[in-house]
């Protein structure tokens, strides 16, 4: 990546403006859309969120600019953090209120006991009993004002358990109202934070004046099509093409939060009429979305696979065993990509007694994200006594994937049984596949099957330790032959980026009605073979 910050002058077939709601950094996918789209020709714009972990506003990958916009989030607020509930009448407005109350009471209390017996100390004689008893009237009120606080900060906590509780009839009731009221609309009443993205992203979206906009995942969706119509009323022939990352309605909701997932599912139901094409990253979930959202066409499939190095990369791949500080000799199970609960990775952690010797590396540090999770793991591997055979390691830069993971012996995926997770061969399947790494995966369906068909991996119960440590037994006993399964011809040629770009490159030019780069099919030329021979793929 080169820093930067101006728009190329050069001729290009069109400007195309990227949406995604991250910092850009660690979005593999993202990255190399942008770059291939900028060496197809295409003048890229890619627009994304800086947050605090943002080092530069702006930088170049390859010939696509980048720009990390702030986002300010006042409409995040939900209202239970400053409206009183009838649920509770007595309750604070709000936590942190009953927070500062209970504290303030405190520090009252040990302010009056500090007097008391500084009086105590100091004085003694008959002065000192006066000025104690002239406290009483203050120590009895601040010993009710406490009772009083600490009733009224019980309340909160309970009302604030009752508003997370999703089955709550209190809870249920104005969701269902709003989404009867309003239907697909209710997103403004139940999600509002919403327009934050949508006040943020669109001066700079407008100014740009694109050609297409790529608006990547749900979030992206409204900011597109609202950008989209407000071209078309300027007279720009404005293209809008939705990249769709997961299933929203698959998505595991918000424990603190139940209207959210609500109002995701609506707010896509109401933008999906909108573009002009869709992509998305397997062909079952093109299927889904094509049924979901009553598509006039089947999405076309584009996978996130890994990418030859640009000619531009710098530096020599990292090597991993170095970073872990074993020896060739050493087994190495390694994770790539981000760590949350689902994900399932402690299952690596929690097996390291039951395999002696292994180690487990997670390239997972993400430089502008929440890294939680991936310190959790960290913690657990002290309490079992495993901790000098787990490894935290940084992303490296998205080219330098797999030569990178090529150093392990095997590579894991231990997701958990969720909606999206059985769609889609995701990112790392593809990158393991191509740093020729034996594969132990859990039991997810697109992932297992295809698994079990190449003969690539082992398949292991989701969830079951003893079962997941009989697959990392299993690969590493023999690891040549699963290895032996990426020999078979043409198994990696549609599992490169490269291929997938001209994907990308058919649609924009579709869209766009001009000259296609090195003479590719519009998606619609597309054989029903071609379709069959794309497994799909998320990270």
């Amino acid at each position: 990546m080169q820093a930067g910050s101006n728009t190329d002058a050069r001729p290009t077939r069109g400007r195309v403006v990227m949406l995604v709601d991250n910092g850009v950094h660690g979005d593999s996918r993202v990255q190399k859309a942008a770059r291939s789209a900028a060496d197809a020709g295409w003048e890229v714009v890619l627009l994304g969120i800086r947050n605090a972990r943002s080092e530069v506003d702006t930088w170049r990958i390859g010939g696509a600019e980048v720009r990390l916009l702030r986002v300010p989030k006042p409409l995040h607020r939900l209202p239970r953090e400053y409206r009183r509930s009838l649920r509770r009448p007595l309750a604070y407005a709000s936590t942190s209120r009953a927070a500062y109350r209970v504290q303030e009471i405190k520090a009252w209390q040990a302010d009056l006991y500090e007097r008391r017996i500084r009086a105590r100390a100091l004085d003694g004689g008959p002065p000192a009993a006066v000025r104690q008893a002239a406290q009483l009237p203050s120590r009895a009120a601040a010993t009710a004002l406490a009772r009083w606080v600490r009733f009224r900060n019980g309340e909160t906590h309970r009302l604030r358990k009752a508003q997370l509780d999703p089955e709550a009839p209190l809870t249920r009731l104005p969701i269902r109202l709003w989404q009867s009221v309003l239907g697909n609309r209710a997103w403004r009443r139940l999600d509002p934070g919403l327009w934050d993205f949508e006040l943020a992203f669109r001066t700079a979206l407008d100014e740009l004046k694109p050609d297409i906009i790529h608006a990547n995942d749900f979030r992206m969706l409204g900011i597109g099509a609202r950008a989209t119509l407000r071209a078309r009323a300027a007279g720009r022939h404005t293209k809008l093409v939705w990249d769709a990352h997961e299933f929203v309605g698959g998505i595991t909701g918000r424990a603190d939060n139940p209207r959210w997932l609500p109002a995701q599912i609506a707010y896509t139901a109401e933008y999906a009429a909108y573009p002009d094409a869709v992509v998305t990253v397997s062909d079952t979930l093109a299927d889904l979305l094509q049924e979901t959202h009553a598509l006039p066409e089947r999405p076309a499939v584009v996978l996130n696979a890994p990418m030859a190095p640009p000619a531009e990369a710098e530096g020599e791949v990292p090597d991993l065993r170095a970073l872990c500080g074993v020896d060739d000799r050493t087994p190495v199970l390694v994770y790539s990509g981000a760590v949350n609960p689902s994900r399932g990775c402690q299952i690596m952690v929690e097996a390291l007694p039951e395999l002696p010797d292994v180690h487990v590396a997670f390239v997972t540090m993400n430089p502008n994200g929440d890294n939680t999770f991936s310190e959790r793991l960290r913690e657990r591997a002290v309490e079992l006594g495993v901790a000098d055979r787990v490894h935290l390691l940084p992303y490296v830069a998205h080219w330098q994937v797999v030569p990178f993971l090529s150093a392990a012996d095997a590579g894991v995926i231990p997701i958990h049984h969720k909606p999206n997770h059985e769609l889609a061969l995701i990112t790392k399947f593809l990158e393991y596949s191509h740093a020729r790494l034996p594969i132990v995966v859990s039991d997810v369906k697109t992932m297992a099957q295809t698994a079990r068909a190449t003969g690539q991996g082992e398949v292991f119960t989701a969830e079951d330790l003893a079962d997941y440590a009989r697959a990392v037994r299993a690969v590493l006993a023999d690891p040549q032959r699963y290895r032996a399964a990426y020999d078979k011809p043409g198994l990696l040629d549609g599992w490169t980026w490269e291929a997938q770009a001209r994907i990308l490159d058919e649609v924009y030019t579709s869209l766009r009605g001009v000259s296609r780069a090195g003479g590719a099919r519009p998606p619609a030329s597309r054989s029903a073979e071609d379709e069959q021979q794309l497994a799909g793929t998320s990270r």
